[in-house]
């Protein structure tokens, strides 16, 4: 039996920032399960930057069904967290589930990816105080408030908190992430 990682998000997550951990997770033979308030096609956006804007852009991006709801979720059956970006992190982070399963995963030290607006989560779980992690360049100031330290960087690992500014760096912050899983979870189960 495959070895599963949880994928919590919501609509108007980044699409890449959901997607390509999913499949890259899959390939690499994990089982990948995302996790939203509600069982329903999920709306993602995209989020790009266009020279001269002072911020990034935001278009209707991909679908995609989520697995189950966060009440469902038992994190105990999980090796792993992805928390992606966009404007999904916004609002779930004041999901009491999503608090409750994202404080599972770091009082277990499983590993944990997190990504551009994801350190929102992290933070209203109360997780990161005392933890070096990336963000979106804008969260700098909420991840300090959160009692972290903000460092730019495209994959910077702080023991199982692998985080990332936004998804141009996906090479460097999945290639990261799936070290300190093989190292913790492998996906064969050895």
């Amino acid at each position: 039996m495959a070895v599963k990682v949880l994928l919590v998000t919501g609509d108007a997550a980044e699409s890449l920032e959901v997607l390509y951990p999913y499949q890259r997770l899959l390939e690499e033979g994990y089982q990948v399960d995302i996790a939203a308030p509600s069982r329903k096609k999920l709306q993602f956006v995209v989020h790009d930057f266009i020279e001269g804007y002072d911020t990034y852009t935001e278009k209707p991006g991909y679908t995609w069904p989520a697995d189950l709801v966060f009440a469902e979720v038992d994190p105990s059956d999980y090796a792993a967290l992805v928390i992606p970006g966009g404007r999904a992190p916004e609002y779930l982070r004041n999901d009491p589930e999503v608090q409750r399963i994202t404080r599972h995963f770091f009082e277990a030290e499983k590993p944990v990816a997190q990504i551009c607006h994801g350190p929102q989560i992290t933070a209203a779980a109360e997780v990161l105080a005392g933890r070096t992690t990336a963000a979106y360049p804008a969260l700098e100031p909420d991840v300090k408030a959160a009692g972290a330290t903000y460092q730019d960087g495209a994959a910077v690992v702080d023991g199982v908190l692998v985080s990332a500014r936004a998804w141009p760096d996906h090479p460097s912050w999945m290639r990261a992430f799936i070290e300190v899983l093989r190292t913790k979870a492998p996906a064969g189960g050895e």
